[in-house]
């Protein structure tokens, strides 16, 4: 059995959760709706605040769909009730954010600045030029949104500058040495 998908994924106060037919999960919270399609191999359950997932065989897909669904789930109920949100932090000479409507506007070296458009249910805040916070209620969303903003500029191993999450470690290295 699956040590994460045989946990219950608990409701707070103000969360709905619905599963149609089709086995596609809908949750309703005081920050929005989020929906996720599960495998028919899952059987999701709502009873007394606590949503219970199983599977229906022991096979190895059915296996392997078990605790995805039961995170997916988690992570959804997570979304709506508190949301999620991650920091980036600008290193490096000139490099700079700021906001102009829904368009978050960088200076990373290049002889013209990155614009990039906020999508659907992701907002951005520039808190001070060197830090942009990405803020939403779907994690996957705020992860591939965060990470297309770094490849603008991905944190390089001699001088650290760039793009880079709060509190990552870059890896230095000691670059070139001169004649003995």
């Amino acid at each position: 059995m699956s040590r994460i998908g045989k946990l219950p994924v608990n409701l707070p106060a103000g969360v709905e959760v619905k599963v149609d037919s089709n086995n596609v999960v809908t949750v309703k919270g005081p920050k929005g709706q989020l929906s996720e399609a599960i495998s028919k191999h899952i059987k999701v359950e709502i009873a007394d605040g606590v949503v219970t997932v199983t599977r229906d065989g022991d096979n190895k897909s059915s296996r392997e769909q078990h605790g995805l669904a039961r995170t997916l789930i988690n992570n959804m109920v997570m979304g709506v009730t508190a949301g999620y949100e991650k920091k980036l932090q600008l290193v490096g000479v000139g490099y700079k954010a700021e906001k102009k409507g829904k368009t978050l506007v960088m200076n990373l070296g290049y002889s013209h600045p990155v614009e990039m458009e906020d999508p659907d249910g992701i907002t951005t805040e520039v808190t001070t030029p060197t830090e942009v916070i990405v803020k939403g209620i779907d994690k996957a969303l705020v992860g591939n949104y965060t990470a297309n903003i770094r490849k603008w500029r991905r944190p390089e191993p001699y001088k650290a500058k760039g793009i880079r999450y709060e509190g990552e470690i870059i890896r230095r290295k000691e670059g070139k040495t001169g004649k003995k």
